[in-house]
């Protein structure tokens, strides 16, 4: 009985080493069972030999996600940056300025019926007031100044003055004289330019503008002299004032007109040469002597 349980044992050690590895066997899957979170691999199961038994444990990630998942870089949206304010229009003309860009801005106000004066060439309180009736009216900035868009707006509406509207009241370049005139004291009168230069041995003392008569009352040219001055003259033919009247050719005198003063070009004389700056033809005035030459010319 003692060799039977020796030999059922393992006899020669070799059948309880057998018996002790099963019962690991056992002993490891009962483990993986239980555990639950592990897995037991087993290669060639046989009678005669069993591969070690590989134990892989699994741990679950710690933020919850599934292994092999990526986590997103967070990215911040850039702010994007606050344009900086966009600079003023750029003021052009304003109160005090003068010139020939002066003398369009007045052309065109005339036109769209904001200035009734000039253009006198100068930016006084009339163009300042008729500019900001304009702005005003068009929902821009009330500052009586001329800036870029204020003038682009002006020139969408308005067309590109004439000669005559720029100097509508006078302030032309007079013409280059006559020869005529280029020799003792002469009253040197340009239909061209529109002017009157009054002359000493051909040096230019004063210039100022004027304007002639109609087409069908037109003034007379070629050369004359003054013959008779009346300070405070009354025309009998028409019943109105002529002051500082030179006559030269007929019932044709050079004399101050209130009405080239204050509608310019828009009128014509009945033939006399009209001047619109009473103080400029009143120091003419006192200067020019009967005889005195008087050149009317193209």
């Amino acid at each position: 009985m003692a060799k039977a349980f020796s030999g059922g044992a393992g006899g020669d050690g070799s059948g309880g080493s057998r018996a002790v590895r099963g019962a690991l066997t056992v002993l490891a899957v009962l483990t993986a069972v239980t555990v639950g979170s592990c897995t037991v691999q087993t290669d060639n199961l046989d009678d005669g030999a069993r591969s070690p038994v590989r134990i892989e444990v699994s741990h679950p990630p710690a933020d919850g996600k599934p292994a092999g998942t990526a986590t997103p870089t967070p990215t911040t949206t850039p702010k994007r940056a606050t344009p900086p304010p966009a600079p003023p229009p750029a003021v052009l003309w304003s109160r005090g300025d003068t010139g020939r860009d002066v003398r369009e801005l007045q052309a065109r106000l005339r036109q769209v019926a904001w200035l009734y004066d000039g253009p006198t060439g100068s930016y006084d309180d009339l163009t300042e007031s008729a500019v900001k009736g304009f702005q005003g009216k068009r929902g821009l900035p009330v500052t009586g100044k001329t800036d870029t868009v204020t003038w682009q707006r002006l020139l969408r509406m308005t067309r590109e003055p004439g000669q005559w509207e720029l100097f509508l009241m006078g302030g032309q370049p007079a013409a280059y004289p006559d020869p005529r005139c280029l020799t003792g004291r002469v009253l040197c009168i340009s239909k061209t330019s529109r002017t009157l230069r009054w002359m000493v041995d051909g040096q230019t003392v004063s210039t100022v503008a004027v304007r002639f008569g109609s087409q069908y009352t037109p003034t007379r040219e070629g050369v004359f002299s003054v013959y008779w001055k009346s300070r405070h003259h009354v025309s009998t033919l028409y019943d109105s004032p002529m002051p500082y009247a030179m006559f030269f050719s007929g019932g044709q005198a050079v004399h101050f007109s209130t009405d080239f003063a204050a509608r310019g070009y828009g009128g014509a004389s009945h033939g006399c040469v009209n001047v619109r700056d009473e103080t400029a033809v009143a120091a003419i005035f006192a200067e020019v002597s009967n005889g005195d030459k008087v050149v009317v010319y193209w």
